[in-house]
C-alpha cells in the first residue's frame, strides 16, 4: 500500500522528491511536517552523487516503503 496515489509512477529522483514532499503535507502537525521535510532534503543531499541506476531504483523503492510506514504510523495515532 502506498502512502499517496501515484507512488507506482515514481521513476526518477526528482519525481520521488516531489512525491515525498506531498506526503509530508499530509502529516498532522506543522512540526511533524517540518521534521520529515528536513529528513527528505537531507537524504537527497546524501544521495545526490549516486549514479548507479539499480541503486537509484533501490533507494526509490525504500523511500516509498518508509513513507508508507510513516503515514501509517500517524494515521493510527489519530
Amino acid at each position: 500500500m502506498a502512502p499517496l496515489p501515484g507512488a507506482e509512477l515514481v521513476q526518477s529522483p526528482r519525481q520521488l522528491y516531489r512525491y515525498l514532499l506531498r506526503c509530508c503535507r499530509q502529516l498532522p502537525t506543522k512540526g511533524i511536517q517540518e521534521h520529515y521535510r528536513h529528513a527528505v532534503r537531507q537524504s537527497f543531499r546524501v544521495h545526490s552523487d549516486e549514479d548507479n541506476p539499480e541503486r537509484i531504483q533501490q533507494i526509490i523503492k525504500r523511500a516509498i516503503e518508509d513513507a508508507d510506514w510513516v503515514m501509517t504510523k500517524y494515521k493510527k495515532q489519530n
